[in-house]
């Protein structure tokens, strides 16, 4: 409940009026007082002490005499201390008064100068103080909380923040605060022209090399790039002439259908790369998207034929630290492929490269790349990114294990004496571990710090078929998931600088997704699956790591009507952090969780 007070109201003088007024003017004529008269001025002098006192906070002075002796003009009111804080009530004052401020100016709303921002006026006069004269922080707090907080262009974080950072659904409201002051223009614009997305297309790179050149200082706000290939464009063609079983569609220029054909405009690699180097002078990311589609046609990457092209090299972008390639292989379908690309990134530091479907030559190309030599500080590679459990291994990778065991070749990779961070999503068994304890033979020689895998299955030789499938009922995947955790442990012995590992599996068709199994490693503190093996082998290759818990049951297993088991975890709502292995043995037998 919310209490409104009104104003109290005011005297001549310009002092507030109390709502209680006490007489204690004595008349000129005096008289003898009857008994009544006297009890009632008793009762008046009583109440005129209880509020002195209950308003003036001061220690109590010497006694003063009774009011019948004493006349108004022979009255001397007590002196306030002088440490007693506000002496004299102030008057409230309307105005807005600046503190930080000369005395006597305060900042009138009601005027404003050539330019619409208010002034600061004093007597009469007006001083040049705006909203452009407040800090840079202030104005960057006001745009953050409508922008959102911005993250460095050094930050790993940024990847991930800046693909949807200025996709806002206001884009063009929040673009037209940049007209409230020439501040506000600057910052809005840093931000706007951040993080940009083009098409690879021959039109549209000019329209784009001839807006900024129009306007050169927005250049050096762009600190990321995307640029997109079309795989695909429509063709629309008369209704009259179009076959029969084609859908018609609206369009601006009438009823018409649609046929899509491959793009003609489409840019090759090293236009996009000259554009960027030419035009861009301060981009840092830049992600090239190849599109995906069935039979989709290979980014052209120098403008003609390489057998016409007289050993042209590819422009340099200086200032690119970090590549992000999408649908990856229509960009890097082979060794030429990638060592075209790195060729124009000279600085390149980090690498993360993503492909839309898993094929057999996603594998094989990238098995022929890891072993090449890099100078990348992180690699982030993500081959099969479906998050779906298998009842068996697919035909393409069968492809691939019959020509070589990528494991193998993925930690030829990770020995590069510049690497800080891998990541992997995809196939991975403990022969990863296995080799990179093999290369890795002086802890000296290795930079790694951290280790992130994500498991799609692990690669094992099985008798049969039904045995190579994935998911928290097959104790085969189960059995192989813990030797992939335990060669991982073992390698920490070696790898002294490691101090983040993870190692988890991701199923979204689980029946009860907190059941997933994971390892986890960060601090020096363990989560994730357990046994006493796991927990033996910890102490002995980091003695100062400890689990955070260890439980030893996942939860409660019960019944249904029709005799099915089901399970009810022990901690429903809460982040799973202690899987002890031996009960996924319970989940193997048939149980339907819920």
């Amino acid at each position: 409940m919310d209490l409104h007070c009104g104003p109290t109201p005011l005297d001549h003088d310009g002092s507030r009026a109390d709502s209680l007024t006490i007489d204690t003017q004595v008349p000129r004529a005096e008289r003898p007082k009857s008994i009544h008269e006297e009890d009632e001025g008793n009762a008046t002098v009583e109440l005129a002490s209880i509020m002195t006192t209950a308003s003036n906070p001061v220690s109590p002075g010497p006694p003063s005499p009774p009011l019948h002796q004493v006349r108004m003009r022979d009255f001397i009111p007590p002196t306030r201390p002088s440490s007693t804080p506000f002496p004299q009530p102030e008057p409230r004052s309307t105005e807005l008064r600046c503190t930080s401020c000369p005395t006597g100016r305060f900042l009138n709303l009601d005027s404003s100068d050539s330019t619409g921002q208010p002034t600061l006026q004093a007597a009469g006069t007006s001083v040049d103080v705006s909203l452009n004269d407040l800090p840079t922080e202030i104005h960057e707090c006001i745009l953050d909380h409508l922008f959102g907080f911005r993250v460095s262009a050094a930050s790993k974080s940024s990847i991930t923040r800046w693909g949807t950072a200025l996709r806002h659904p206001r884009r063009k409201e929040l673009s037209e605060l940049s007209l409230v002051s020439g501040a506000w223009r600057i910052l809005i614009q840093e931000r706007l022209y951040r993080h940009i997305k083009l098409k690879a297309s021959i039109e549209s790179l000019r329209g784009s090399l001839a807006y900024l050149t129009a306007r050169p200082h927005l250049r050096s706000y762009v600190k990321h790039i995307e640029i997109w290939f079309p795989v695909f464009h429509p063709k629309y063609r008369p209704l009259a002439l179009s076959n029969a079983n084609t859908l018609p569609t609206v369009t601006p220029d009438g009823l018409t259908t649609a046929s899509y054909v491959l793009p003609m405009d489409n840019c090759s690699l090293e236009e996009a790369f000259y554009f960027v180097a030419e035009a861009l002078p301060e981009v840092c990311v830049l992600t090239l998207e190849g599109g995906e589609r069935k039979k989709a046609p290979k980014v052209r990457h120098w403008v003609r034929d390489p057998s016409q092209r007289r050993l042209r090299v590819m422009p340099k972008v200086q200032s690119v630290r970090t590549l992000i390639c999408k649908g990856q292989w229509n960009l890097i379908r082979g060794e030429e492929d990638f060592e075209t690309i790195m060729s124009a990134l000279p600085n390149l530091q980090e690498w993360h490269g993503s492909y839309s479907k898993p094929k057999s030559k996603s594998y094989l190309t990238m098995a022929n790349i890891l072993v090449k030599p890099m100078r990348l500080s992180s690699l982030n590679l993500c081959i099969e990114g479906d998050y779906r459990r298998e009842l068996s291994f697919p035909p393409y990778f069968l492809k691939v294990s019959n020509r070589l065991h990528f494991c193998s070749r993925l930690a030829v990779g990770a020995t590069s004496p510049s690497l800080e961070h891998i990541s992997y999503t995809g196939r991975v068994c403990k022969q990863f571990f296995l080799d990179l304890m093999a290369k890795h033979k002086d802890p000296r020689q290795t930079r790694l710090k951290s280790i992130d895998l994500t498991v799609k299955n692990c690669c094992r030789q099985v008798a049969h078929w039904n045995e190579s499938g994935s998911g928290i009922t097959d104790m085969n995947f189960i059995n192989a998931f813990e030797d992939l955790v335990m060669a991982g442990i073992r390698a920490l012995a070696r790898l002294k600088s490691v101090q983040y590992l993870r190692i988890r599996y991701v199923d979204l068709d689980s029946p009860f997704p907190p059941l997933n199994p994971h390892f986890l490693l960060r601090d020096g503190w363990c989560s994730g699956v357990w046994s006493e093996t796991i927990i033996s082998e910890m102490n002995r290759v980091r003695p100062n790591a400890r689990f955070e818990e260890l439980s030893d049951s996942f939860g409660e297993v019960g019944y249904r009507k029709d005799g099915r088991m089901t399970f009810t975890p022990e901690f429903p709502t809460s982040k799973t952090v202690s899987l002890k292995l031996s009960n996924y043995a319970l989940l193997s037998a048939g149980l339907s969780i819920s």
